[in-house]
């Protein structure tokens, strides 16, 4: 899963559009992270296909998403994975001292 995978997912526990996306994932990251909407948009379809969110509505030219219980599951998965990254990541900061 890519990093912007990964922070849409986290943004999308709250359903929303595309703009308020693009802040959310801003905000979760510390600022580190501001995605544009051509990544945005892009990534949206794949996940779209996959399963992994759903088009609930539209209001005007705003597109309304939320994540599938799939999309939850991958985003489980990949914190798991983040976690023992993290974690095997340790032996640095003992070679370190």
């Amino acid at each position: 899963m890519t990093e912007a995978m990964y922070y849409i997912l986290l943004a999308l526990l709250r359903p929303g559009h595309g703009y308020g996306m693009m802040q959310r994932i801003k905000e979760l990251s510390g600022g580190r992270l501001e995605m544009g909407p051509g990544t945005l948009y892009g990534v949206l379809s794949r996940m779209n296909r996959e399963g992994w969110i759903v088009l609930t509505g539209e209001e005007g030219r705003r597109k309304n998403y939320a994540i599938t219980q799939a999309g939850k599951a991958a985003l489980l998965t990949e914190y798991e994975r983040i976690k023992r990254l993290a974690a095997d990541g340790r032996l640095l900061e003992e070679v370190g001292k």
